[in-house]
């Protein structure tokens, strides 16, 4: 059942220049990475936001909302998507992370301290608004990496199973989860 405490965040993306096209916008088992990862997070969440740049012009089957940057970078969708959200936590999936389940993004936040991530990095994670400030000055700094950001920010990490963490970077890595 949907958690109504829980807002989901979908990263949508942008260039995907590894991949070659737009990873939301890409087909796995029927369906486009971004639809996969919007049920997962209407399954999580009982409010969801999906960002990206509007001027992208991806035809996704749900409103996106802009994160009013020129950046090309998880922090920016971050930051906006943290902006947008009407709950203290927030469970953020980026589309090419298409095996996560539901059960992972609620230990995600159930851990949540300002945030909480697995043992493979920042995203997918759990986001509270107390990291919000953290991560806007670093978006303000140019300071992207969001890596770097989870040192100033009371993080918890999480081993998780690292084959729900399978990450889509090129066609070659979405053929071997097909």
């Amino acid at each position: 059942m949907a958690r109504p405490d829980l807002t989901g965040v979908l990263l949508v993306g942008g260039a995907s220049t590894r991949f070659g096209s737009p990873k939301a916008l890409a087909r796995l088992d029927g369906e486009t990475l971004a639809e996969r990862a919007w049920q997962i997070l209407g399954e999580t969440c009982e409010r969801r936001v999906a960002v990206g740049k509007i001027a992208d012009g991806l035809d996704v089957p749900f409103e996106l909302t802009d994160d009013r940057t020129e950046t090309r970078a998880a922090m920016a969708g971050l930051v906006a998507g943290l902006r947008a959200a009407r709950t203290e936590v927030s469970v953020v999936l980026p589309v090419d992370v298409p095996l996560v389940t539901p059960e992972l993004l609620l230990k995600l936040a159930d851990a949540c301290a300002d945030a909480a991530v697995p043992q493979t990095g920042p995203l997918p994670g759990a986001y509270a608004k107390s990291a919000l400030p953290t991560l806007e000055r670093r978006l303000g700094e140019g300071r992207l990496a969001l890596r770097d950001a989870l040192e100033e920010l009371d993080t918890v990490r999480l081993q998780l199973d690292p084959t729900l963490l399978a990450n889509v970077n090129t066609p070659d890595d979405l053929r071997r989860l097909g």
